[in-house]
C-alpha cells in the first residue's frame, strides 16, 4: 500500500509543477480556491450520501489566459490545464466522499477585471455536461 501512496503524492507533485508551468502562478492556491468551491457548495443528503456541484468555471486574468493559449492555441493549454484541474478535484471529491451531481467538466476561460486580478472559481449542478457546451 506505501507503494500506491507514493505513487500518488508523486503525480500530485508532477501535477502541480504543470499547472505551475501552464497557469504560471501558484497552483496550490488556485487548487485551495477550487476545493473550497466544492466544499463550500456540499449538500449533505444523509450520513452517507454528500452531492457536490459538477460544472467548474476558473476565470484567468486576460494575461495569464492568452499566455497559456499562446503556447499551444486554444484547444491546447487550456484544455490540459481544465483536465489537470479536473482531475485534482477528482482526487479531492474521493477522498472527502463526496458525489457529484452529473459528469464533472472544469472549464478554463480568459475574464477581465477579476477582483483578485488572477482568478476566479464558480461551481453550478449541470446535468449531462460537456466542456464545449458549457452556457
Amino acid at each position: 500500500m506505501g507503494t500506491l501512496i507514493r505513487w500518488e503524492r508523486a503525480l500530485e507533485r508532477w501535477q502541480d509543477a504543470l499547472l505551475a508551468k501552464l497557469l504560471r502562478s501558484e497552483p496550490v492556491e488556485l487548487l485551495d480556491a477550487l476545493r473550497r468551491e466544492c466544499d463550500n457548495h456540499a449538500v449533505v443528503c444523509s450520513h452517507s450520501r454528500v452531492v457536490v456541484p459538477n460544472a467548474y468555471e476558473v476565470e484567468l486574468d486576460v494575461g495569464v489566459y492568452k499566455e497559456l493559449t499562446r503556447r499551444g492555441g486554444r484547444a491546447g493549454h487550456a484544455d490540459r490545464a481544465g483536465q489537470a484541474l479536473t482531475d485534482a478535484l477528482v482526487r479531492h471529491g474521493e477522498e472527502n466522499h463526496y458525489e457529484w451531481a452529473g459528469p464533472l467538466t472544469v472549464r478554463v476561460t480568459p475574464a477581465a477585471g477579476l477582483p483578485n486580478g488572477r482568478y476566479h472559481v464558480a461551481s453550478r449542478v449541470m446535468p449531462h455536461v460537456r466542456v464545449d457546451e458549457f452556457p
